[in-house]
């Protein structure tokens, strides 16, 4: 028998001449040491007189919905992280019976609606409430816990639990089925906090935003794409200032940035999708994130804590009702330890907007990629350019960028000369338009004229686009100038196989970022890379997770081991090939699903932080 302890708040009127208008906002209920919340809202009575026998002490009795048929597989309820032993203080079966010889408490009487299965809380007028699991956001990826109020809006979750961080409520999966309509029923997501949900208010990584502005009206088409097709949204995820890039120790103020749990659990986590790239890492209760990349925000997170992530086409999803730091270069992107439920929330999140195909390129070419097993990092990613080459039957080149381009447009200055500035130029410039300037005009009029803290690194960049006399315009220009070159080389589209290549280059390699070292003054992202070629190109480029190596920790004084992963880009518009591609590259076995905790590969434990909070 669960010993439980339950605190909630019921509605009541004062007979004092003033009557309260107070109503339920959910209880929260302590079985065998798990904390759960129950919705406000009953999901059904059962009615009969021995739901009240159950009923010695306390306002609630932990029970099993069951679907029947003359079992009760218990084994397959054990599979589910909010269910426990405890909830077999009775069951309730919903069709059919158990056999006589049954050992179980079954409840008589019938329910006023049909029930899922799964575990749910009676109280002794035989009200019924789902149980959602309270978890602890030890690694304080999110900023607030959210739960549906079953009309399209959502509020802040009233309920907390042990772990000096945010509590953070999942429903049963035994509630959900998929189907075609509802592909994600009970993914559970994790939203970056510039997207705006309904209902709750947006910081966009900024305290001051957070309260000046009213709760949202609208919810981001993204988000409300992943709800429509059943996902659970569980919170809102931190994020670095108005989604500039910080790092920590040295940029963040306002709020703190998320822990990553790789290695020695002090490692930056990247940025600007730091609570995405922590909470999917951390979390086996969080399937998915959604995060938005414009230079990096989602690609960086997946590499360093080794996720699967992608920066989509340019354009797949609206992005009305989210903070832009360019528009055109802003894009959503998802990461996952799971590739097959990743592809599944992107199909579901950018909808009509990429097709899946399975035909694929037979030519790579590699962005300086290593050729010797020189080093364990070396030696995965040698290893993996060998095994897709083999799965693709493809030929192998390596091919430069910058030389490329001088050859097809030796008219032209130097690539690097071209794109060094381009970047920056679009970042601040957009976002002091669009973001800036309305902000601080409505925080004046509210203010007597004073101006909200902002954190150095947002600051300092729109303080170096105030004095370029370069605009917008040339910056675009700049951007078409690489866009369509590229996409008629390296990264022309295929009528067969929708991209004419696949090109490959380095995610991360296992280099320590500790969080604890100081650095110098935030600077303005300046210069090109290769991952700056998706940005300025609008093609897909997406992160691959291949396993971990070695690290020497400054933090623990021990060997501890951080991912390696490879970045993987198309044609415009092929990522329903890529997605489909690393769903056979999982299926083979070339790449591996991403565990939760302290490794990616072998999972276990995050250093400094209890087992059973993490899963």
């Amino acid at each position: 028998m669960g010993f439980i302890q339950a605190l909630g708040i019921a509605s009541l009127a004062l007979a004092t001449g003033v009557t309260a208008a107070a109503s339920s906002t959910g209880f929260t209920v302590s079985v065998d040491g798990i904390d759960y919340f129950l919705p406000p809202k009953a999901a059904g009575i059962i009615s009969g007189e021995d739901v009240k026998a159950l009923f010695e002490d306390g306002p609630f009795v932990p029970i099993t919905v069951v679907a029947g048929n003359g079992t009760f597989d218990i084994s397959s309820y054990s599979l589910d992280d909010v269910w426990q032993t405890g909830f077999l203080e009775a069951l309730y079966v919903q069709s059919g019976s158990l056999p006589d010889n049954s050992s179980y408490t079954v409840l008589s009487g019938s329910a006023s609606s049909v029930l899922k299965p799964g575990p749910y809380f009676i109280n002794a007028a035989g009200q019924l409430y789902e149980a959602w699991r309270l978890f602890s956001d030890v690694q304080g990826a999110f900023t607030e816990s959210v739960t549906s109020n079953g009309d399209g809006s959502y509020s802040v979750l009233p309920a907390g639990t042990v772990g000096q961080k945010l509590a953070i409520a999942v429903p049963s999966r035994l509630y959900y089925t998929k189907t075609a309509d509802k592909p994600l029923a009970g993914v559970r997501v994790g939203i970056k906090d510039i997207y705006d949900i309904k209902g709750l208010r947006t910081s966009n990584g900024n305290r001051a935003w957070y309260w000046l502005y009213p709760p949202a009206e609208n919810t981001a088409p993204p988000v409300q794409n992943l709800i429509d097709a059943g996902a659970v949204i569980v919170g809102k995820q931190i994020t670095s200032q108005f989604a500039n890039g910080e790092t920590a120790t040295a940029d963040w103020v306002d709020y703190h940035e998320a822990f990553n749990p790789r290695g020695d659990g002090y490692q930056d986590t990247s940025s600007s999708s730091s609570g995405g790239g922590a909470g999917t890492a951390s979390y086996g209760w969080l399937d998915v994130s959604l995060g938005s990349d414009t230079g990096g925000s989602v690609r960086g997170p997946s590499q360093v804590q080794g996720l699967f992530g992608n920066r989509p086409s340019h354009g797949l999803v609206s992005l009305e009702h989210t903070m832009p730091l360019s528009p055109v270069l802003d894009t959503p992107g998802l990461l996952a330890r799971d590739p097959v439920v990743w592809t599944e929330a992107a199909k579901a999140m950018y909808g009509p907007n990429i097709t899946i195909s399975s035909t694929y390129p037979t030519k790579i070419q590699t962005l300086s990629w290593p050729t010797s097993a020189n080093n364990p990092a070396n030696a995965l990613l040698v290893d993996f350019l060998g095994n897709v080459t083999e799965y693709l039957k493809a030929n192998v080149t390596a091919y430069n960028v910058t030389a490329a381009f001088a050859a097809d447009n030796p008219t032209l200055a130097p690539l690097t000369r071209i794109m060094n500035l381009t970047y920056a130029l679009l970042i601040t410039k957009q976002q002091t338009e669009l973001v800036r300037k309305p902000f601080y005009a409505d925080y004046a009029a509210k203010y007597d004229g004073r101006r909200p803290f902002v954190n150095p690194v947002p600051l300092a960049r729109w303080g170096w686009g105030d004095n370029q006399t370069s605009t917008v315009e040339e910056g675009i220009a700049n951007k078409t100038i690489f866009m369509d070159w590229a996409n008629s080389t390296f990264l022309a589209p295929s009528a067969s196989a929708c991209s004419d290549s696949l090109v490959l280059y380095v995610g991360s390699t296992a280099r320590a970022n500790p969080r604890n070292v100081y650095l110098d003054e935030p600077g303005v992202p300046f210069g090109f890379s290769s991952s700056r070629i998706s940005v300025m190109a609008e093609v897909p480029d997406f992160v691959v997770p291949l396993g971990e190596a070695a690290y020497n920790s400054t933090i623990t004084g021990h060997v501890e081991f951080l991912p390696v992963t490879a970045n993987l880009m198309a044609a415009k518009g092929c990522d329903g090939m890529l997605f489909s591609l690393i769903e056979e590259l999982h299926a083979a076995g070339i790449v591996k699903t991403a565990l939760p905790g302290r490794s990616g590969v072998t999972g276990g434990e995050i250093l400094l932080r209890r087992g059973e909070m993490m899963y």
